[in-house]
Parts: C-alpha cells; sequence; structure tokens
C-alpha cells in the first residue's frame, strides 16, 4: 500500500529551482508524481508512496536554497494500492 497527497506551497517559490529541488528529494525518497508552477505564484504537486510525510517535512521545513515557504496545505491523503506515476516528473 502506497500514501498519496496533493499539496500546495505558498511564499517565495517560483525562480528558486524550487521544482527541481523537489523532485531530487522524492526521487531520493522513492516517491512518484509531480510538481508544477501555477500562475498565482505558488507550486502545485502530487507525490506517492510509502514515504510521503518525509517529503511533507521537508517541504514544510527546508524546500530549495532560497525559498521562503510561508504557507503548506496538504490535501486528499489517500490510501492507494498501485502506484499511478512511474517517475517524478516537473510539469513546465
Amino acid at each position: 500500500m502506497f500514501i498519496q497527497t496533493i499539496r500546495m506551497l505558498f511564499g517565495k517559490v517560483q525562480g528558486v529551482y524550487f521544482r527541481k529541488y523537489t523532485q531530487l528529494k522524492a526521487q531520493e525518497l522513492d516517491l512518484v508524481g509531480w510538481v508544477q508552477n501555477t500562475k498565482k505564484g505558488t507550486v502545485i504537486g502530487v507525490a506517492q508512496g510509502r514515504r510521503t510525510n518525509e517529503l511533507k517535512e521537508w517541504l514544510k521545513n527546508t524546500g530549495s536554497p532560497n525559498s521562503i515557504i510561508k504557507k503548506t496545505e496538504f490535501k486528499n491523503d489517500k490510501v492507494i494500492d498501485e502506484l499511478e506515476y512511474d517517475q517524478f516528473d516537473i510539469i513546465k
């Protein structure tokens, strides 16, 4: 069984390689899913795997260098039987 979480991050999270660092951290944690900038200046994404809580903590407390995370929202955490993605992608 795996956990899926949907996240949104607010603050200085664009123009600071936030998506790339998130992808690298997700890969380190063997997670799959995606991350994307929004037109509103936030970052959204989906992560699936067994270690999503570790990614959540990293997103809340660390992030990329030069990022300033003001707020994080995690929604729709649920248990899933199979992963829906093959890797962790950056969507442009």
